[in-house]
């Protein structure tokens, strides 16, 4: 069976190009919109009190399946997560991204000047369209501006995921969130990742099947900085051989920690490691 995650089938509607391989009333090819807001949650069902799955950035692009009672049902292109987000929260219009931002979270001020009061914050990776350069500001297609030196093109890359994910140090433990404020263990290492150019999927069981290439799971003393760790349902990033940064609910924030602490406290669980990756 499909990975309801990643693959937009329901009985009574599916992704056309799923036809043959599932089942359903009806199969549609959506229409392209553009998140609007800073961030939005993406629902794992079409109501407000739905858990969140994970959250949509600005500028991210996504086909739209079925609109109703102002939920979109929608997959995203990013990471082909597939969820429900309020409909209001998208343009039909889809601008071209001309730079991301490159830190944590920056404002989104009225005026090129940072004496006017800001009206939004902006988390890392979300897209905007640049139209104009002022003094230290950039100005934006939908109106706006930001402090230039926290905006990077689209093309430009950091070069340290490792360093990227330190930059969330004591942030808010969240579940499916992506930004600085709240994020959950795999939201970190898939954040840090697309700072990086780099494509990573969304959930930890994902991120374990797909990124990097299997080390021996005995093997902890050749551990390097930038190696993945994973137990069931958690994955955290070494920063070096002996320390684990990680998104964690046993303390409710990204800490960095002994990794023979995190063992400890995952042997009294009854959930030992499983696996190692190297990027």
């Amino acid at each position: 069976m499909l990975d309801k995650r990643l693959n937009a089938y329901r009985d009574d509607l599916a992704d056309i190009r799923l036809k043959g391989q599932v089942e359903s009333q009806a199969f549609h090819e959506g229409h392209l919109m553009q998140m609007r807001g800073p961030i939005a949650t993406l629902h794992r069902a079409p109501a407000f009190d739905a858990a969140q799955d994970t959250q949509v950035l600005m500028g991210e692009i996504m086909r739209v399946f079925d609109v109703v009672d102002g939920w979109a049902w929608v997959q995203l292109q990013r990471d082909s997560y597939v969820g429900y987000l309020r409909h209001e929260s998208l343009n039909a219009e889809l601008h071209v991204s001309t730079h991301k931002i490159a830190v944590p979270s920056t404002l989104l001020f009225t005026k090129p000047s940072i004496k006017t009061q800001p009206v939004q914050f902006l988390p890392m990776n979300a897209e905007i369209t640049v139209v104009n350069l002022q003094d230290d500001f950039v100005e934006l297609a939908t109106g706006g501006f930001i402090f230039a030196k926290h905006v990077k093109p689209v093309a430009e890359n950091h070069s340290d995921f490792v360093a990227v994910a330190e930059q969330f140090l004591r942030t808010p433990y969240y579940w499916g969130g992506k930004s600085y404020h709240g994020l959950d263990c795999s939201g970190l290492v898939q954040t840090a990742l697309q700072a990086c150019g780099l494509r990573a999927p969304r959930d930890a069981d994902l991120q374990e099947a797909e990124l990097g290439v299997q080390l021996q799971i005995n093997d902890l003393d050749g551990l390097r900085r930038g190696d993945l760790l994973f137990w069931k349902g958690h994955v955290g990033i070494m920063q070096n051989d002996k320390s684990l940064l990680h998104a964690n609910g046993h303390h409710m924030q990204v800490t960095s920690e002994p990794l023979k602490d995190v063992i400890s406290r995952s042997q009294t669980t009854e959930t030992p490691i499983t696996s190692i990756k190297r990027l």
